[in-house]
């Protein structure tokens, strides 16, 4: 019989930010707050509205990790949408041996974009909070008598 070497197990880090696991779209995605994700198109969304997702399939952070069987009840992220838009045209080019045998179509995905802004967890107590974002403000310098001649 011949020695087996057993390695030590690896230990999780877990980041001390808070995530979550969210499903939509058929998809599903691991954020944190603050994060830009591009997801399928929200259908009857406007961007600069505010989005909740209620399909929540796990939480935690750097504590505690807390798993849905299949969703958590009464966890939800809080969303901004910025836009809405189509993804390049994907072109569909069938040819056959035939004569004239050909076929072209094409496609264009529609998608969001959002920003994540809070994560809650299922006591309605926030778990994380994206940064306000403040637009820089542009300073405009009146020109002056001087300046002009």
């Amino acid at each position: 019989m011949q020695a087996r070497t057993i390695l030590p197990l690896q230990i999780l880090t877990i980041n001390s930010m808070s995530y979550a696991v969210i499903q939509t779209g058929g998809k599903q995605y691991k954020v944190k707050s603050g994060e830009i994700l591009k997801i399928e198109k929200l259908p009857d969304s406007k961007p600069d509205t505010k989005i909740e997702f209620k399909e929540i399939l796990a939480y935690g952070d750097d504590k505690i990790i807390e798993i849905g069987a299949p969703t958590v009840a009464g966890a939800k992220v809080e969303a901004n949408l910025i836009k809405n838009d189509k993804n390049r045209t994907i072109l569909i080019f069938k040819k056959r041996r035939r004569h004239n045998s050909r076929r072209k179509n094409g496609h264009r995905q529609e998608y969001s974009i959002i920003r994540i802004n809070k994560i809650f967890s299922k006591d309605g107590k926030v778990l994380a909070e994206a940064e306000k974002k403040v637009a820089p403000v542009k300073k405009i310098k009146e020109a002056t008598k001087n300046e002009k001649k």
